[in-house]
């Protein structure tokens, strides 16, 4: 059976150690008196929580899946699934980052990243019932009105309610200005909703008394495309005045996605069949209020693969060393045994380590955004809350797509370790393979991320923001460019920082003359983006390391750090030469390929 331990040691290092993010909310009114030991003691009981109430169910949930009655539309969860979701309310989980004016904690938002990775480590499945949830709530924040709030966020806040993005359709999966349900407006103020939405995460459930769909449709004067989109808010159950719940809206789960992992989470058809719903925002604008739920949700996919890396790697980490089979290269190391354990294999251990350089890189980068956000949301400098907006959409694509890819990169190598093994249900490994395959798919293809970073963020301003990141890079760079002992940190990531000013500028000028030159390079240059940030968190992380040693530090864990970032700059960095000498292959070789793909 699988294992898994809150990797609350190296959360604590990133968040008090290398970003120091207490620092940063004492600038944050509602934050200036959160502490460190706040923080550490609310983790130390979510690990607990994920680790011993939700864990647990991960492979029976996957096992049973969920059923639908076809009578009744409704969907019942795999066994445990609602008991557990109720011990996740009762403990206050729901309501931990969330605005005190509507019953929640008001804790930084850097707890709940982390409360969410270990929950995602735990049970990817379970996990996206509640986490879907934040999506919506923070639309209905910033684009709901004071009654839209009054009604909704209280009980979306408490976890009574859960909600859902009802963004797909069948014909249409990210062109949304494609999309086919109508709504039509009544003359109380309320429309009627038709249509039909595929995959719906967590679309229909028995875990929460009512469900608050945010639906996308159009209006019937509504300009083609996405310009004529508008979001509505469409529960369930119609919401009463007193906050309980009335009749049954016309919004109903019609069949469940048969599917290759998360079998533990209802990915739902939803028919809307003359739904009642009230608008989010303006008419039109709706698309204004989705990429609010949207970058929520991208950032966190990308937690979800960093939870499903760390995850495996444990796992992986304990089979190899109890697993033996054949004699080190060098030796025997286990004398006393017939064989050696596989950890004394060098490839064993290269695919034990690229999973835990993607999960403790994956780590700072979450954590770093999440603080990002904070600041963005709630900093009462305008220009810092300005620049932290500005550096988290930059970093938002970069996110969700590296590390979703590395998460599956890693999730496979972790199941290799295993061997035969690995291939068989009751290890675990297997299912770690396929719930994080979705995550490259949903909330935007890793393709669409990489469209987004180079044409939108990057290119699209002409690289501005880049230079900003560019900036933190140089500033670590000048700190410590004569320390010998940094160097081989530090020397990697100054020439990539270098490399990429021209790399960018080279694709953008061929772009100018094709566009395909833009999508030919797009997902290259994504990794090559993400090395670079990685390749600046782990320089920092090996900083503070050296520093601890030197002063004296025998904990093994800032050793462990040290090769583990000598790893990464050696074996995983250097992908970047390769990445950028293909990107700028071109495509040509792509697009003049009709006989080839005929």
């Amino acid at each position: 059976m699988p294992v898994y331990n809150p990797p609350l040691r190296d959360m604590q290092f990133v968040m008090h150690e290398v970003l120091k993010v207490t620092d940063d909310f004492k600038a944050i009114p509602q934050h200036a008196e959160t502490d460190a030991d706040t923080i550490n003691a609310v983790l130390e009981e979510a690990g607990k929580f994920a680790s011993q109430v939700i864990f647990p169910l991960n492979i029976s949930g996957d096992t049973e899946g969920c059923k639908l009655d076809q009578k009744t539309h409704e969907v019942t969860t795999p066994k445990g699934f609602k008991e557990a979701y109720k011990t996740y309310v009762d403990g206050g989980w729901a309501a931990l980052s969330c605005d005190p004016e509507f019953g929640g904690q008001g804790l930084p938002l850097v707890v709940n990243q982390c409360l969410y990775e270990m929950m995602n480590s735990a049970n990817q499945a379970w996990t996206m019932y509640p986490g879907l949830t934040h999506g919506a709530y923070a639309a209905l924040h910033t684009y709901g009105t004071d009654e839209q709030k009054k009604t909704y966020l209280p009980k979306m806040t408490s976890g009574e309610w859960t909600g859902t993005m009802c963004l797909t359709e069948p014909h249409c999966g990210t062109d949304l200005g494609l999309m086919r349900t109508k709504a039509e407006p009544l003359p109380d103020g309320t429309y009627k909703l038709t249509g039909n939405k595929i995959f719906i995460s967590a679309g229909e459930h028995d875990m929460a008394e009512n469900i608050v769909h945010l639906v996308l449709a159009r209006l019937a004067d509504a300009p083609p495309g996405i310009k004529g989109v508008s979001l509505f808010i469409v529960p369930k159950f119609h919401a009463k005045a007193d906050g309980s719940v009335g009749e049954r809206n016309g919004i109903y789960c019609g069949g469940l996605e048969h599917k290759m992992g998360i079998h533990g989470n209802a990915t739902a058809q939803i028919v809307i069949d003359g739904a009642i719903g009230t608008m989010v925002g303006q008419p039109n604008k709706g698309m204004q209020a989705m990429f609010v739920m949207m970058n929520a949700a991208r950032l966190g996919v990308g937690n979800q693969s960093l939870g499903l890396t760390e995850v495996a790697y444990q796992n992986a980490l304990a089979y190899a060393k109890d697993r033996i089979q054949m004699r080190s290269l060098t030796g025997p190391k286990a004398k006393d045994k017939p064989a050696d354990p596989i950890i004394v294999h060098p490839d064993v251990r290269k695919m034990l380590l690229t999973a835990k350089a993607y999960a403790e890189g994956g780590r700072a980068l979450a954590i770093f955004c999440s603080v990002l956000l904070e600041k963005a949301h709630h900093h009462p400098d305008e220009k810092v809350r300005k620049d932290s907006d500005e550096m988290l959409s930059l970093l938002t694509p970069i996110t969700k797509a590296f590390l979703t890819d590395n998460g599956y990169n890693a999730a496979t190598q972790c199941q290799q370790v295993f061997g035969g093994h690995g291939y068989i249900k009751e290890w675990g490994m297997e299912q770690y393979v396929r719930d994080a395959r979705i995550n490259m798919i949903y909330e935007g293809t890793n393709t669409i991320q990489a469209l987004d970073l180079l044409g939108r963020k990057v290119l699209g301003n002409n690289g501005a923001t880049l230079k900003k990141f560019g900036k933190l890079v140089g500033a670590l760079v000048v700190e410590e460019g004569v320390n010998e002992k940094m160097a081989e940190f530090i020397n990697p990531l100054a020439v990539l920082g270098e490399q990429i000013t021209k790399f960018t500028t080279e694709i953008g000028f061929k772009g100018l003359q094709n566009a395909d030159e833009v999508g030919a390079a797009a997902v290259d240059y994504l990794r090559v983006a993400g090395h670079l940030v990685f390749g600046y968190f782990w320089a920092r992380m090996a900083q503070v390391a050296l520093r601890e040693i030197a002063a004296g530090n025998t904990d093994p864990f800032y050793t462990a750090k040290l090769q583990t970032a000598r790893f990464y700059f050696a074996k995983l960095f250097p992908e970047t030469a390769t990445l950028m000498r293909t990107a700028r292959a071109g495509s040509k070789v792509l697009m003049d390929t009709d006989e080839a793909l005929a």
